[in-house]
């Protein structure tokens, strides 16, 4: 798969997103079912979105000793997922019972990628919880290339660390950046915004756009021009 811009679903129930998708009539986009969907509908959503022609990530971020991950992962991988995930802190070991789990008789798999640290921890938090003293960006390129030797695809990463992730990984090592809005749209509080074309040229693979799409008037218009600058 190509760059791509994937669209996070985070509504609450099946009626929502179909609501949302179906103002969608021409090009199907690749949607983020994240934790929050799939806990209120299940499997049924997927099954329902892949039939309706879209890609999908399934973002669950498992976390768990490795003979558990490796199952769940053989139970997602029946799912025909395209992009699911974990977390590379339960370890290499873990990681590398996930690609085995998702790894179907065939020997195809849907891509799977780690998240390194969420982007709510920084600094202090990791250091007075976690209990981890080295810098953040030295413990997510870490985590990464321990992906990476796990034989994971990708990692989960802010559009800032995508290029230092290439380097670290090798270009072929896929990034997924959340956290993209448009230069124009509502910042926030935000103090630093990086807009589709900005993820594009620092070297994102996948951006995860949530409300500057599914909260625009136009969400179809949204979408489109996400493609516009991260795409073409």
């Amino acid at each position: 798969m190509g760059k791509d811009v994937i669209v996070a679903c985070d509504f609450a129930s099946a009626e929502q997103t179909y609501a949302f998708l179906d103002k969608f009539t021409g090009k199907k986009p690749f949607v983020k079912i994240g934790m929050e969907l799939f806990y209120a509908e299940g499997p049924a959503i997927v099954r329902e979105l892949k039939a309706r022609g879209h890609k999908i990530f399934l973002d669950l971020k498992l976390h768990d000793i490795p003979n558990t991950v490796k199952k769940s992962m053989a139970v997602l991988s029946r799912l025909d997922v395209d992009i699911t995930n974990l977390h590379a802190a339960g370890t290499k070991r873990m990681m590398e019972a996930a690609v085995e789990g998702l790894t179907r008789p065939d020997g195809t798999r849907p891509l799977l990628i780690a998240v390194t640290q969420l982007t709510s921890t920084d600094q202090e938090s990791m250091e007075n919880d976690l209990l981890i003293k080295e810098p953040i960006d030295q413990v997510v390129m870490h985590y990464a290339k321990n992906a990476k030797d796990a034989g994971l695809d990708g990692v989960v990463c802010s559009p800032l660390e995508a290029g230092k992730v290439h380097d670290t990984c090798g270009k072929a090592f896929l990034t997924i950046t959340p956290g993209v809005r448009f230069a124009d749209g509502d910042i926030g509080d935000q103090k630093r915004v990086m807009t589709p074309a900005e993820a594009k040229k620092i070297g994102s693979d996948y951006i995860v756009v949530g409300r500057p799409i599914t909260a625009a008037d136009d969400p179809v218009a949204a979408y489109e021009r996400c493609l516009n600058e991260f795409v073409d």
